[in-house]
């Protein structure tokens, strides 16, 4: 980790995202997209309903779909604004939950795995010791630098600051 700490510098932090719930939407419309796609379509969909979870609700699935989210990703953003109404995810104070009962409370909504809940702990909620074993850019990280060694030995080293060491390993791509 010090050779890549060297290679590339410090880092900046992380600042948590302004709005949990915005994240979540923007983190999903993301999934399986260039960032540039993914931009267009959170644009397409922020004009039409400023992320609102009643205005998304009060679309109709085909004018989500016309904004360019996919079936799944239809069924996922308003799923999470059902959520955000019913009170089933606070998030207000979801960033006041530890990392683990922040994943449980985004799991049971569809769309949402342990991955993207990890993600969102990183990147929206920038939470300092997430490592996510689902990533396979991670993995594949753990396995070019520390070919051989225990994972769980490695992680627990860079415990609190697991995230950061994520950042590098992505930056490094092996």
């Amino acid at each position: 980790m010090a050779g890549l700490i060297g290679l590339h510098g410090p880092l900046a932090p992380l600042p948590p995202a302004a709005d949990p719930l915005t994240a979540l939407v923007r983190a999903v419309l993301g999934q399986q997209l260039s960032v540039k796609a993914a931009a267009s379509i959170a644009a397409r969909l922020e004009a039409a309903t400023d992320y609102d979870p009643a205005r998304l609700l009060a679309m109709a699935p085909e004018d989500l779909r016309g904004l360019g989210l996919s079936w799944a990703k239809v069924r996922t953003v308003r799923a999470i604004s059902d959520a955000a109404l019913s009170g089933r995810v606070d998030f207000a104070h979801i960033g006041t939950l530890p990392d683990e009962e922040v994943v449980l409370a985004l799991l049971p909504l569809p769309g949402i795995g342990r991955w993207t809940a990890e993600m969102y702990l990183m990147f929206s909620l920038a939470r300092p010791d997430v490592f996510s074993f689902g990533d396979l850019g991670l993995r594949r990280g753990l396995e070019h630098f520390y070919p051989g060694q225990d994972a769980a030995e490695i992680l627990s080293r860079w415990s609190p600051h697991r995230t950061l060491a994520a950042r590098y390993l992505w930056l490094a791509r092996p």
